[in-house]
């Protein structure tokens, strides 16, 4: 018996990177999963078969969660897919580095529309069928730019750190029906991204983190595991940082970074 058996998931963004390591950490405790994809339909499907074929259950979903009736169909769909939903993870974002004094109205409207107001509005519909259920785990996805400062990346650090506030104002709303809410905030963790950066490699990724090695999605999986499950009852409207110290001593080294448009 796994950790998460017999609970039902949803995680949005999850066709790839964190989103798709996540998701198969819970399916791998347990949960049946339901992997939200936007562009990376393949990859979702991918994943959701091997986790059928590892005895699972697991479904995939598109959907533009930047509007909100999206969210809520999304959401609706994944609790009829599973039966009811015990645990959402708001994943889905998108990363956009612009200069300040340049920074476009769209690029800024497109931020908040998919890093944050997906996240509240994905988080609303999820808790009504929580809410059914006696309880339930939300988890939000941020980024140690939610802590701290970075250039070019104004727009973007502020939705992560709105998920932090966001995360914590709501887990004192909704403690009273025995919803937690918590976040992750994710440090260096290679994905395909990154190799957008002129001259990045795994070496020098290494090189940046205190802990010696970059991150990977299954370290982000197994601190979901960690704080939807029983093992962290007691645990809600906090902010696990998942980043090998990075967040630390981050700063020393970004601003000699060549950031991808």
């Amino acid at each position: 018996m796994g950790k998460l058996s017999g609970k039902r998931a949803l995680v949005t963004g999850a066709g790839m990177g964190i989103g798709q390591g996540i998701a198969r950490a819970l399916a791998a405790e347990g949960a049946a999963v339901v992997l939200h994809y936007a562009h990376s339909r393949e990859g979702a499907e991918v994943t959701a078969r091997e986790i059928e074929q590892a005895g699972g259950r697991a479904f995939a979903i598109g959907g533009d969660l930047r509007s909100v009736s999206e969210c809520r169909r999304v959401v609706d769909e994944a609790a009829a897919a599973l039966g009811g939903l015990d645990i959402l993870v708001n994943n889905a974002g998108v990363t956009r580095a612009r200069p300040f004094l340049d920074f476009p109205e769209d690029v800024y409207n497109e931020l908040f529309d998919l890093n944050m107001r997906s996240y509240f509005f994905c988080a609303q519909r999820a808790a009504h069928y929580m809410i059914q259920n006696g309880g339930g785990a939300i988890l939000n996805i941020s980024s140690i730019h939610g802590a701290a400062g970075f250039p070019l990346h104004a727009a973007y650090a502020a939705t992560k750190g709105a998920i932090i506030a966001f995360t914590r104002s709501l887990a004192i709303e909704l403690a009273p029906l025995k919803i937690r809410v918590n976040a992750i905030g994710p440090g260096l963790i290679e994905v395909p991204r990154y190799f957008q950066f002129p001259g990045y490699t795994t070496e020098l990724g290494n090189q940046l983190v205190p802990w010696g090695r970059v991150g990977r999605p299954e370290d982000v999986g197994k601190a979901a595991v960690f704080l939807v499950s029983e093992d962290a009852d007691f645990i809600t409207g906090q902010v696990l940082f998942v980043d090998g110290g990075t967040q630390a001593r981050m700063g020393l080294w970004w601003e000699q970074a060549q950031v991808p448009q």
